[in-house]
């Protein structure tokens, strides 16, 4: 562990410690912006006896932070800040997130017990390949590999083949990116006649920012000879490193002294019980620039355990994050989330790790076809299988096109899953 101290604080102790907190971020609130005080309607840290009185608190959503553009949140003057990164939606007002320096010492330490569950420590060497810029990504990673004094590659995104032959030529053994990338490492490998297991001394990869299904995990882990993390986190929270799953892999560590997560129905208020689905929500405990206080992240999970892990550690556990909220599908009447067709095509070896869910409306019905990369194209005994066991999962019937390998576009950042062209009037 990195901080043993926190990470496997007796949980009586450390509820108590998330309470003193909380009341702190409520004052530090209150003593400093006025348009916050008034947000959070007449609550503050006097009403709060125990962490079961955070329920009297309003929401916060994305909506009120991009109404606040670009610091009218901020619970520090702009004089304080050392450096802002922006939420990475590209439609809309964007999202400011300001730290000062002791936010960004807290980020790196987080990111750094991350690593030390992931296993990279002092000996390592960490290839870094989100980018360095207004995405947090990059600089999250830096910053924690920077605490634990590991050499850092900050390649930053892009370049395959030069991240190929940085991770031969440099005796990489760790790697840090969205989870879509190492499908694109791996492809370009293929090419390449690249062999991960003979060429490269990898033996980490710790992926976030985006939904990614244990299939995949599995397809990863066996092509890159690898044991994958994954890591979660978000702007608005303060970047990358709010938890991580630990060696144990039973379930996302979340750092309990830093941040209080609740879950709660993802249509209305009302907390759901633990081991229930429900939506993320996060209030910040020792963020001073823009602390939080119950954000809805959109983010689908459920608590697995508040007992102490296998590995030492008492934070609570949640299950990997299953999907956004806002991810929904509704096809047919039918509503299911992309992660669940991802978990079907990726099952089968032969197809490969790129594919396409396009929803059209031809005719006022709605029409669903699955475009998928796959070895043989023309294989119709693969799309008939997919196609069965897609309806038992789902219960939906699909048009699905089997392509060659390579056949779909590959965007730069984030892999795109969906095109919904229902809701440009198509």
């Amino acid at each position: 562990m990195y901080q043993p101290e926190f990470e496997a604080m007796p949980r009586e102790k450390l509820t108590q410690l998330q309470l003193e907190r909380l009341r702190n971020t409520l004052r530090h609130i209150q003593a400093n912006n006025r348009r916050y005080t008034e947000q959070l309607q007449g609550l503050g840290a006097a009403d709060v006896k125990c962490l079961d009185d955070l329920r009297q608190f309003p929401f916060m959503t994305k909506e009120d932070l991009r109404r606040a553009y670009p610091f009218g949140l901020a619970c520090t003057p702009q004089s304080a800040f050392m450096r802002m990164h922006m939420s990475s939606g590209t439609t809309g007002t964007p999202i400011i997130c300001p730290h000062t320096p002791g936010d960004v010492k807290q980020w790196g330490e987080i990111v750094a017990r991350c690593l030390t569950a992931a296993g990279v420590g002092r000996d390592d060497v960490l290839q870094i390949t989100p980018s360095f810029g207004l995405f947090n990504g990059g600089f999250g990673f830096h910053y924690g590999a920077s605490a634990l004094q590991t050499m850092i590659i900050p390649i930053g995104a892009g370049r395959t083949r030069l991240q190929l032959q940085f991770m031969k030529d440099l005796g990489t053994t760790a790697v840090a990116a969205i989870a879509s990338y190492p499908l694109r490492l791996m492809e370009v490998a293929a090419e390449e006649g690249f062999d991960f297991h003979t060429e490269t001394k990898l033996r980490v990869g710790i992926f976030g920012a985006e939904i990614w299904s244990d299939e995949m995990r599995r397809r990863i882990e066996e092509v890159m000879g690898i044991k994958a993390f994954d890591i979660i986190g978000m702007t608005e929270s303060g970047g990358v490193g709010m938890g991580i799953d630990c060696q144990d892999r039973s379930g996302i560590h979340v750092w309990e002294d830093h941040y209080l997560i609740e879950f709660v129905d993802p249509n209305g208020v009302e907390p759901v019980e633990d081991g229930a689905w429900g939506e993320m929500v996060v209030t910040t405990l020792t963020r001073q620039a823009l602390p939080l206080i119950r954000f809805r992240t959109r983010d689908i999970s459920r608590v697995i355990s508040r007992e102490k892990c296998n590995c030492g550690r008492t934070a609570l556990r949640v299950e990997r994050i299953a999907c956004r909220n806002d991810d929904m599908l509704k096809v047919k009447g039918i509503n299911f989330y992309p992660r669940q067709v991802e978990s079907i095509l990726l099952r089968h070896p032969e197809v490969g790790h790129d594919y396409l869910i396009e929803i059209d409306r031809v005719g006022g019905a709605d029409q669903m076809t699955i475009y998928v990369e796959t070895e043989n194209s023309g294989n119709a005994g693969l799309a008939q299988q997919i196609d069965t066991e897609l309806h038992n999962l789902i219960g939906l019937h699909v048009d699905l096109v089997l392509l060659p390998i390579g056949d779909l576009p590959r965007p730069a950042g984030k892999a795109m899953r969906v095109k919904d062209k229902r809701e440009h009037g198509h």
